[in-house]
């Protein structure tokens, strides 16, 4: 099954989930995601996605040296990220238990 639709309508939700706990940079809450199961996540839209969520003021930002490349930019939740976190889990679980009883509804017709 093509899941690119269902991960649009979600990818802030996740991604708000996985820097709930600990700050990432890009390529760190890709993987994250990615260990959380959801592997078909382009680059490309977490780093969009974050770069929206941050311009939004969801997400607070700062730059850490590497010995290693690159100078990496990590993310984290501000008060108004945690909000929104909050908020939009509530709203995923209720639309979650709604498809829920629409499928198991279907399956007894």
């Amino acid at each position: 099954m093509d899941t690119s639709q269902l991960l649009k309508g979600v990818l802030d939700l996740a991604v708000l989930a996985v820097l709930r706990d600990e700050d990432g940079y890009g390529y760190d809450v890709l993987r994250r995601l990615r260990g959380g199961g959801i592997e078909e996540v382009g680059d490309a839209s977490v780093y969009g996605t974050l770069r929206r969520l941050y311009k939004a003021g969801y997400l607070s930002s700062y730059v850490v040296p590497s010995d290693e490349g690159p100078h990496r930019k990590y993310y984290g939740l501000n008060d108004l990220g945690r909000d929104r976190l909050v908020e939009t889990e509530q709203a995923w679980r209720a639309f979650a238990e709604t498809l829920d009883g629409i499928l198991r509804k279907g399956k007894a017709a």
